[in-house]
This record gives structure tokens, sequence and C-alpha cells, in this order.
């Protein structure tokens, strides 16, 4: 490659790294001058990419987004990533199977024949878990609608269904003077619209999910993105809430566990926590165990704190693993250990009359 062109890739890979580069540091990072520096920049320029000087007693220049795709730049690892990223893209649920479909064609196509090769050799293919039901589709633009609002700091004003209805999802937006029309005459009036301030949208077991502060009912709500029909326009914008459990990812767990915080370690966030000691080694329980704390207490035995929905969900989940079991606490544990040891008893008589 020639030395231009290497060092105009070197000095793009520099811009996209962080958002302000003085121009002195970018000439020391490529061992050029200065001069070389502006000239290689109104190369970048010509090229379609959006490079802005920035004024001042050092100057410096800065990569904005711009109206049209230039050509992009990828180093080995970042190809191979975005390859894969669009292959697993078909089990997202939302709606862009065939358009990740096509973009993975296209990043194919213009790939070196290096990275194809790896590409290709690298095929995953996304399966889903197998369920009563087909998972819901949510509609890109609600989405889009969705994720402008939380960017945005905007109140996010949207109907909500109870239950997923068959059949697409419904469109992005739904429009004002839509709202009124076409909803008289048919009885009872229809719910007023829901107004939450946006904070997070988040994926979770294939669903997608916004958390927002609900306005009328003052308190932090998830709301299934695929019954979420947004209307226009949006609201004001506000001032960024902190979650009450610190991070998106501890309150959404402490959701799905119905507790209002997670403590962080997997095990603390579910309802019912419980300790009991194993007669089996440390090893062959962690590789059965996704949320607990396992600790070796010898050779044959180990401690082991789980969490669960309930008491006996969590006694059958300790249950499972063929040991003798010493409850060390707490009472509801044992009480539920007892519980079920004589309904399992009840279940191992036969009947009197058959």
């Amino acid at each position: 490659m020639p030395k231009t062109s290497a060092r105009l890739l070197s000095l793009l890979s520099l811009l996209q790294a962080r958002r302000d580069w003085p121009g002195a540091l970018l000439a020391e990072r490529l061992d050029v001058s200065p001069r070389t520096v502006r000239r290689d920049v109104d190369r970048l320029r010509e090229l379609g990419y959006p490079v802005a000087a920035m004024k001042g007693p050092d100057g410096g220049y800065r990569l904005h987004a711009g109206t049209e795709l230039p050509p992009l730049l990828f180093d080995d690892e970042q190809a191979v990533a975005l390859a894969v990223a669009l292959q697993i893209a078909t089990a997202s649920g939302a709606g862009i199977e065939e358009a990740a479909a096509r973009a993975l064609n296209t990043v194919r196509q213009v790939l070196p024949a290096r990275l194809r090769h790896r590409v290709d050799t690298l095929r995953v293919t996304a399966v889903d878990r197998p369920e009563s039901r087909p998972g819901p589709q949510v509609d890109s633009g609600v989405l889009m609608a969705i994720g402008a609002a939380v960017h945005a700091r905007e109140v996010l004003r949207f109907d909500y269904s109870p239950v997923s209805a068959p059949g697409p999802a419904p469109g992005p937006v739904r429009p004002a003077a839509a709202e009124a029309a076409g909803e008289g005459g048919r009885g009872a009036l229809p719910p007023p619209p829901r107004r939450v301030e946006p904070h997070h949208l988040v994926t979770w077991g294939r669903r997608w999910y916004l958390v927002a502060w609900d306005l009328e009912r003052g308190d932090w709500r998830t709301f299934r993105a695929d019954r979420i029909a947004p209307r226009t326009p949006t609201g004001p914008r506000f001032t960024t809430r902190e979650l009450p459990s610190g991070s998106v990812a501890d309150f959404i767990t402490a959701r799905f566990r119905g507790t209002t915080a997670a403590t962080g370690d997997g095990v603390g966030g579910w309802p019912c926590r419980g300790e009991v000691i194993l007669s089996l080694p440390a090893a062959e329980v962690l590789r059965h165990t996704r949320d607990g704390i396992v600790e070796e207490l010898g050779p044959d035995r180990c401690r082991l704190v789980l969490g669960s929905w309930s008491w006996p969900g969590l006694v059958a989940a300790i249950g499972r693993f063929d040991a003798d079991i010493e409850v060390i606490g707490p009472p509801e544990l044992r009480s539920a250990f007892a519980q079920l040891a004589a309904r399992y008893g009840a279940a191992a008589t036969p009947p009197r009359h058959p």
C-alpha cells in the first residue's frame, strides 16, 4: 500500500477513536508535520468524511457524522464481529431479519479475501428455544420511535394494548389527528394514552422492553415494546432520573425476579433465598448452577446459596442434586422441604382403589 494511503487509514482510525484531536498530537502520533496532517484531512474530506477543524490556541480536528455514508474502515476483528452480529440478528425479535441478511451480503462482498474466508468459516445459526407459541415481533419503526424519544429525553405518549395482538405489530406512529377519529360509536371510550419519561430500551429473552418513569403513576414501569403504539408529537424534554437499582441491568433483573432491587451477587435479588450443604464436590454442583454461590467445604461437601421465585420452587431446584442435603436456613426453606416431602410421599403411595 502506498505510504500516503496507509497514513490516511491510520489518521481515520485515530479520528474514530476519540471525539477531539489536537493537530499537534495527531502529527506526533503519525510522525508527520502539522502541515501533512492538514493535507491528509483535506484528502479525507474529498473522500466524503466530514472532518471539522476546531479553532483555538492548539487547533484540532473532529470527525462528524455525515449525511452520506462514506467508505468505512474496520480492522480484522471489527469486520468479523460485525459479520457475526448480523448473523445472530435473525433471532433478535426486532423484525430486521431480511435487512440483516442483506447487510451481511453487502459487507461480505467488500471484504478482502482473507477476511471473507474467516467470515465464511464462522457460520452462525441463531436458534430460538422451542416455545408453545412464537415470540412477538416488534416493528422496527416502533423501536426507532422509542429509541428517538429515549435519545432526545422527550416524554413519550403511546397506546398500550392489554395483550399482544396476532399478526404484524402496530405501526410506529399514530398521528394526533387520528387519535379522535374512528373511535366513536363503539361503546366504551378507549383508555387514555400512557405518558412516560423513556429512559432505556432493553432486550430480555428475545423480547424488547421500555424502562420508563410513568408520569400518571409516579413510579418506574417496564412496557413490552410489541404492545406499544407510539403517538405523535412527543412531549416536552425531561431531566434524566436515577434508577432505584443503579444500573438498568440490575433493575430489569430485579423486576423479572419479582423484587424491587437486585444485589448484584446473582442470588439476593430473588424473593426467596436459602442456604444448604450438599454432599457433592463443588465442581460438580457448579456445572449445574447458573445463579447461585457455591463454596467448597471438602472433597465431597459444598455450601450452596440459591434463590428462586418461591420456597417450593427453591426446594425443587435443590432437590435435583442427587445428594444428601443439610438445610442451614432460613426456617421457610426447612418448612418447604417438609411440605414437599409430604406431598412426594403421598404421590409415591399406591392408591387404595384402582
